[in-house]
C-alpha cells in the first residue's frame, strides 16, 4: 500500500525543524502527525513548548508555530503495511533542501529515530547549509521502548533547548 506524509507544520520564521520518517497507521487515519495515543510526541512538545495533547490539534500547531518550531517527515511517500519503519520499501523523499531555502532560519534539525536518521542521511544531508546543527532523537513511537517517556523526553529537552 502507498502512503503519503503530510505537509509540513510551519511558520516562515521557523528556526528548528523536527523530522519523522512517515506517518503510522493512527495518524493517517486522522489525518494529523503523531496521533497514536502512545506516541509520546505531543507530550514532549507539551513539555518543552506548551503544545500538549490536551489541547486540539490547531491549537498545537499554533503553539509549535509560534515557538519556530516546524514538523515534517523525511519521505513524501513510500510503500508499507501498518505502522513499522522496518517495513518501508519504494522510499520518494521530500525536497528537504526546498524547505530549507525557504526557511533560511532553521538552524536545528531534530530527527525522530532511527528510520528518519538513515532516510535523512540518505536523501537530505547533501543540501544542509552551514550552520544547521543535526541531532538524532530517540524515537517518539511507541514501538520504541527502550526508553521511557522522561528519558526521551529529557533527550529531546537537551538537543532542542540546550
Amino acid at each position: 500500500m502507498i502512503v503519503r506524509s503530510f505537509a509540513p507544520i510551519e511558520a516562515p520564521d521557523a528556526h528548528t525543524l523536527i523530522l519523522g520518517s512517515m506517518p503510522g497507521v493512527a495518524s493517517l487515519e486522522a489525518g494529523q502527525y503523531y496521533a497514536h495515543p502512545r506516541n509520546t510526541f505531543w507530550p514532549i512538545m507539551g513539555e518543552l513548548y506548551g503544545a500538549g495533547p490536551d489541547l486540539p490539534y490547531t491549537e498545537r500547531m499554533a503553539c509549535l508555530k509560534a515557538s519556530g518550531i516546524a514538523v515534517w517527515d523525511v519521505l513524501q511517500s513510500c510503500v508499507r503495511a501498518g505502522s513499522l519503519d522496518a517495513d518501508i520499501r519504494g522510499e520518494v523523499p521530500n525536497d528537504i533542501a526546498a524547505f530549507l531555502v525557504t526557511h533560511p532560519g532553521i538552524r536545528r534539525i531534530g530527527l525522530n529515530g532511527g528510520k528518519a536518521a538513515a532516510s535523512f542521511r540518505k536523501y537530505g544531508a547533501g543540501c544542509l547549509p552551514s550552520g544547521v546543527n543535526v541531532r538524532v532523537l530517540p524515537s517518539t513511537s511507541p514501538a520504541h521502548a527502550a526508553r521511557g517517556p522522561e528519558e526521551k523526553c529529557e533527550l529531546w529537552r537537551a538537543a532542542l533547548l540546550g
